[in-house]
């Protein structure tokens, strides 16, 4: 009798793990806060918030344009000051997905509303599909798409880089206009960038990874698309005094499962070390 009791409950257990792996948790959505304190940030800008959504992958299971949608009254109900698309809009062979066009992600993405703007890059499922389509699509919509580019937002620069895999980023060419001592902030959907990212940029974000979508006690991530491994797979990382963050998105890829690697809204608050020092001096 106990072998019997035994079997049902590895039975139960493996139901429960298949059913979080490969529904409950993909289907789940997250509001992900973090604090990210750099050096050089502009005081005047203490607490800046940036909203950061990468491989949103509609059309793969338990991700449609509904779906979508509470996204981004998701975002907005959390007023962010700036929000960051970061490629990966569509999706290409995912099992049990199904194919929605750019145009209408898009539609549903120029509802988003931040004070200082809403920008994009494309990833390398936007250029397997038609990059110049997806970039139509988005900037028709009201959304400006930064191919190797910058602009200048409030007291800082953003810059905005080309996916790593299909259109390497031209460094050069995106800080070219970046003439003065401002403070720059670069959004890449590949965080393979990032060691070539020159240190005048105070913080690198990216996706891509989705955290490696599977992340077991002891062993961590088994998959991470990524040339580095697991060493950009998600969250803060600081490397010799250069900042990046990477999310770990908001649909999936290949296989339609995640496992203790959520889908997230991204919600980043930046603070400057001379005020944090302020703050803690004070106290």
């Amino acid at each position: 009798m106990k072998w019997r009791k035994a079997l049902w409950t590895l039975l139960a257990a493996a139901f429960l793990l298949v059913g979080w792996t490969f529904y409950y948790e993909p289907s789940s959505l997250e509001v992900h806060r973090f604090e990210l304190t750099l050096p050089a940030w502009p005081n005047q800008l203490d607490g800046f918030e940036i909203a950061l959504l990468s491989d949103l992958h509609v059309g793969s299971p338990y991700y449609g344009l509904d779906k979508l949608g509470e996204v981004v009254r998701r975002v907005n109900g959390t007023r962010p000051d700036l929000v960051l698309l970061a490629g990966d809009y569509v999706i290409d062979g995912v099992k049990g997905g199904h194919f929605v066009p750019p145009e209408d992600i898009a539609s549903v993405l120029a509802k988003l509303e931040a004070p200082h703007g809403v920008f994009a890059v494309l990833g390398n499922h936007d250029w397997w599909l038609d990059g110049p389509r997806v970039r139509r699509a988005f900037e028709d919509a009201g959304i400006p798409v930064l191919d190797d580019e910058a602009v200048r937002l409030a007291e800082f620069w953003l810059v905005g880089l080309g996916d790593w895999w299909e259109a390497p980023p031209d460094l050069f060419q995106a800080l070219a206009g970046v003439d003065d001592g401002a403070a720059v902030v670069a959004f890449t959907h590949n965080p393979d960038a990032f060691p070539k990212i020159p240190p005048r940029v105070l913080l690198t974000l990216a996706g891509h990874t989705h955290g490696g979508q599977v992340r077991f006690p002891f062993f961590g991530t088994p998959v991470v698309p990524s040339r580095y491994g697991d060493r950009y797979a998600h969250g803060h990382i600081v490397e010799n005094g250069r900042h990046l963050f990477v999310t770990s998105g908001l649909g999936t890829s290949i296989v339609p499962a995640r496992f203790r690697v959520p889908p997230e809204i991204a919600i980043l608050r930046l603070s400057s070390e001379t005020m944090e020092s302020s703050k803690s001096t004070s106290r």
